[in-house]
């Protein structure tokens, strides 16, 4: 699949995700697969690029190519100076967000609100396009709600403004992540238009990614909430899109080194205070379904410090391998 001038290297794309996709862990699930990973969301206010959480999240020092920020607003003009601004920065995609179903977001007419009102999305993806020379992108859901699913009309607004890659989550606003993705519209944006489409929503499993890519004929699938606390699903899927055949998960001894990896970049990139509470949901995510992980989590929560932290999450690991009778 191909954004521009750039090639992907496989068909899986991590989608963004505030709060979880920051550079650590996109660079963790490109190292495990990830063909493509896409920034958190990047308010268009002008106000906000001078803070810190702002630059953090379009922070994308040393990362694999293409390096793509994902931005969030209704006003046109705003938008094209966002994207502007972010290009200026390295960004060489520029994502537009009219999938985000938050109420916070959709309240100030942004994110998947925009699907209400077409000629606004034809505005911002005009502004957009025409602000910057690097491709610009867009993540949509299907529709407002069940009964309004516009998807292959803003598919059609979006290839005609020059939108270059078009994600598409298999549900509507008002369905939130409530329910299960539907597919039949994102089949339809793809006959209907002639730029790639990404498939988004429950591909969960490398059967989902196989089934979902036949079935719709998407050039590629997104993943979401699936690869949190589990990062190795893209090689699972890649393995099983090349080969046919199911990889095994990880054993523990290696999901307690790409747990501990991913803290240490944690650390790295926010600093102790920021870093250990941002850690706090990915040791959730990990430990999910593992023997005595409520106990664990409950404990690991309480920590202040890197050490600590660092220190009850290895004792738990570790004692997970010596009840496999494995050695640490």
């Amino acid at each position: 699949m191909k954004i521009g001038p750039y090639t992907l290297a496989n068909q899986l794309i991590l989608a963004p995700m505030a709060g979880v996709t920051d550079r650590p862990f996109r660079q963790l699930c490109k190292k495990l697969g990830a063909g493509m990973a896409v920034s958190e969301m990047v308010s268009s206010n002008s106000l906000l690029w001078g803070s810190e959480k702002t630059r953090r999240r379009a922070n994308h020092d040393g990362e694999t190519e293409p390096r793509a920020v994902q931005i969030m607003g209704a006003d046109p003009a705003m938008m094209a100076e966002a994207a502007r601004y972010n290009a200026d920065n390295g960004a060489q995609i520029i994502d537009i967000n009219m999938g985000c179903p938050a109420k916070k977001v959709c309240n100030v007419a942004a994110g998947s609100a925009l699907l209400k009102n077409e000629k606004r999305v034809g505005e911002i993806l005009d502004a957009v396009v025409k602000a910057v020379a690097v491709p610009v992108t867009l993540k949509i859901r299907t529709g407002w709600d069940t009964d309004n699913r516009n998807g292959v009309a803003i598919a059609r607004i979006a290839e005609n403004a020059g939108i270059q890659s078009l994600a598409v989550h298999g549900r509507t606003r008002a369905c939130a992540y409530k329910g299960e993705a539907e597919f039949d519209t994102i089949a339809a944006i793809k006959a209907a238009i002639g730029i790639p489409v990404v498939a988004n929503g429950d591909i969960t499993t490398p059967e989902k990614a196989r089934a979902v890519l036949d079935y719709t004929q998407a050039d590629a699938v997104m993943i979401g909430r699936a690869a949190q606390g589990r990062p190795w699903i893209f090689r699972e899927i890649a393995h099983y899109l090349e080969t046919g055949e199911k990889r095994p998960e990880p054993d523990v001894k290696e999901v307690r080194d790409i747990l501990l990896e991913h803290l240490n970049n944690l650390y790295a990139f926010y600093g102790e205070y920021a870093g250990v509470r941002m850690a706090r949901k990915h040791i959730a995510w990990y430990s999910k379904g593992q023997r005595h992980g409520g106990a664990f989590r409950q404990a690991v929560n309480r920590v202040e410090t890197i050490e600590e932290q660092l220190q009850i999450t290895t004792h738990f690991f570790n004692q997970l391998l010596v009840g496999e009778g494995l050695a640490a």
